[in-house]
């Protein structure tokens, strides 16, 4: 690979880089013991640390929860590999870029309703670290609370090798491929997936096309779980067999290799001598997944009324109040409406929950224009909100057959908190001035009987 910060892939690297994520095989299920080994033998037998790992490997746990929580809860994964993570010099602070981290300082809480356009054009160049820009948030990363909302528009692959001690990341493509190569082996991801990197977990990002564009939410608080699905009953949303991880494949690279760490809110780095992507086997639930959005099993309503968006929860982090998330993350995925006098269309409201919508394709059946494929919404807490003029005019009058809503993905980042924007959110280019004109003409219907 060229330098990613001079040149980008070439034609023939790309399309090496795609025949290998198209013919890449995965284990399946959410939260499972997987194990996998890259080498016959790697894995260990009866035992995680023996006195002398096969292969003349070394064993090392990665802990993503602390060791006593309950079973349930606990995620860790035993690793077996050509060189210990510890060997490596020291970190030395680097630069943040566009990279912001709660708890956020610099503005204050915005109740207003806003909306941004995609992200401009990065400069030649520009690597997935580089082109992360952070919108905003809420918490505070050093007590594992809270969350933050980024953004990313690349056009070259990366060289580097990336983690977050921060949080783990959420990583929603818009427009271009990815191959992540991880220290558990490589996913594919394409717009319509998901990506989920967990806490501390060492990754690299390749650009499968041009350049690439979407979102990660950076989850500070417990990890991603599958919600609980109460009377809905055993079945439904996010099926855990959907969940793909994949197998064991290690880089033996010899030479500088430079290595980025997040580390309470600032960027650190460090030159190793060798690729700390070189874990040979192993096993545990502390494990990077992809998952196919389209997979979602969408439950409706099949008599009257639109669904609380809770409904479409595909992972949600839990916070110390029983049902109230950190934040969730929501999908829009196609389905079909066919709700007996019903304004089916998302419903005006006001919400003690914090909304950040992004869209990945086509267009949001409660937004007519002006939201569109990689910009975003933001509605914090108690901010009116619902239908745009258009489409409130066009449901109220709409003919009630079955519908099939097939042409658009929408997803949402739902948190706790208010989200507080950064100053470069805030004062953004492609921060659409005039959003509010959209519920503007709204006409009084107001009929009384006498």
């Amino acid at each position: 690979m060229s330098d990613a910060g001079t040149s980008r892939a070439t034609l023939s690297e790309r399309g090496g880089m795609r025949k290998t994520a198209e013919s890449l095989t995965y284990m399946s299920g959410f939260g499972n013991e997987h194990s996998s080994e890259a080498v016959p033998g790697a894995l260990p037998e009866g035992r995680n640390s023996p006195q002398r790992a096969p292969l003349g490997l070394y064993a090392e746990q990665l802990s993503g929860s602390a060791f006593t929580e309950p079973r349930a809860h606990n995620r860790r994964s035993w690793l077996y590999r050509i060189r210990p993570s510890a060997a490596h010099p020291a970190f030395t602070r680097t630069d943040n870029g566009a990279i912001r981290t709660a708890p956020f300082t610099d503005s204050v809480p915005d109740p207003n309703r806003l909306r941004w356009n995609p992200l401009p054009e990065p400069a030649p160049g520009t690597d997935f670290l580089a082109g992360l820009w952070t919108l905003g948030g809420n918490g505070d990363a050093t007590q594992r609370t809270g969350m933050a909302v980024h953004l990313y528009h690349a056009n070259a692959s990366m060289d580097r090798v990336f983690s977050d001690a921060d949080g783990e990341l959420l990583i929603v493509p818009e427009r271009g491929g990815l191959l992540l190569r991880t220290e558990f082996g490589m996913l594919h991801v394409e717009p319509g997936h998901i990506a989920l990197i967990p806490r501390g977990v060492r990754f690299r990002v390749e650009l499968l096309d041009d350049s690439a564009r979407g979102y990660v939410c950076e989850n500070y608080g417990a990890p991603f779980h599958l919600p609980d699905l109460g009377p809905i009953g055993a079945n439904g949303l996010a099926n855990a067999r959907d969940f793909m991880a994949p197998v064991a494949a290690y880089e033996q690279v010899e030479g500088p290799v430079e290595v980025v760490n997040k580390f309470c809110g600032n960027l650190w780095t460090a030159t190793y001598d060798h690729s700390p992507l070189d874990v040979v086997a192993w096993h545990g639930n502390h494990v990077p997944y992809v998952y196919d959005l389209r997979r979602f099993n969408v439950i409706g309503t099949i008599s009257y009324d639109h669904p609380d968006p809770s409904i479409f929860t595909v992972l949600t982090s839990p916070s110390d109040t029983p049902g109230l998330a950190g934040v969730d993350f929501v999908v829009f995925a196609p389905r079909w409406l066919v709700g007996e006098d019903t304004f089916r269309p998302p419903y005006f409201h006001r919400n003690v929950m914090s909304e950040y919508m992004g869209l990945i394709e086509g267009a949001y059946d409660a937004k007519a224009e002006g939201f569109v494929p990689g910009g975003g919404s933001l509605h914090n807490m108690m901010s009116a909100h619902g239908p745009d003029r258009e489409t409130f005019d066009k449901a109220s009058a709409a003919e009630l057959r079955p519908q099939k809503i097939d042409d658009g993905l929408a997803f949402m980042f739902e948190t706790r908190w208010p989200v507080t924007l950064t100053p470069h959110a805030a004062g953004a280019p492609h921060l659409q001035q005039r959003y509010d004109d959209v519920w503007q003409g709204m006409e009084r219907h107001f009929r009384p009987l006498h």
